[in-house]
């Protein structure tokens, strides 16, 4: 049996974009994008000269701070996909220090879907050849592992990180909607909006 492996991995993320990611972050409101569930959030922030940036520590704390849906969805942007369709499929060069982070949920999703149809066109374009072959320097220490590998790895990013966002999205509707406009706790208990 011969395999098209680029047609495996395609689909992997395929089938977990559509029938699982994308319909859920339709209709994404800039409060939902922004909310910060916890003190001390990492996010997206615009400052006073207007430009915005993303918290970041390299390395992390220990441990790393909760993050924002803004937070989250700016790293699949730029440090999962932007990073690696740059380096592999022709994508604009981009940086965490360089990059335009979105202010914006419909700013995050118009990216997060430029960014995400790059990386499809590109994995879908490997043959079994360039999957083989190593994925060159822009990997840095991984420079020597193959495409097949980075693949796998993106594909986890996305899958595990878009997954967080989701659940983000959960719990704010659960801690934002009721039928009395009443904000649930944690603890069971309820304070107003």
């Amino acid at each position: 049996m011969t395999i098209d492996w680029s047609a495996e991995l395609s689909a992997q993320l395929a089938w977990h974009w559509d029938h699982h990611v994308r319909a859920r972050l339709d209709r994404l409101t800039d409060a939902e994008y922004l909310w910060e569930p916890v003190e001390g959030c990492w996010s997206i922030r615009r400052g006073a000269d207007g430009r915005t940036t993303i918290d970041f520590a390299f390395p992390e704390p220990v441990p790393a701070p909760v993050t924002t849906i803004a937070w989250r969805l700016g790293h699949v942007i730029v440090g999962v996909f932007g990073l690696r369709n740059a380096a592999h499929f022709g994508g604009p060069p981009v940086t965490y220090d360089t990059a335009v982070w979105p202010a914006t949920a419909a700013e995050a999703l118009a990216a997060l879907d430029d960014a995400y149809a790059t990386w499809s066109a590109g994995v879908a374009g490997l043959d079994a050849e360039r999957l083989a072959s190593p994925v060159e320097p822009a990997e840095g220490a991984f420079a020597e592992f193959p495409m097949a590998t980075l693949v796998l790895h993106i594909h986890r990013e996305a899958i595990h990180h878009l997954a967080e966002v989701l659940l983000l999205r959960d719990l704010y509707r659960a801690s934002f909607a009721s039928s009395e406009g009443v904000r649930r706790t944690t603890t069971g208990g309820a304070q107003g909006p």
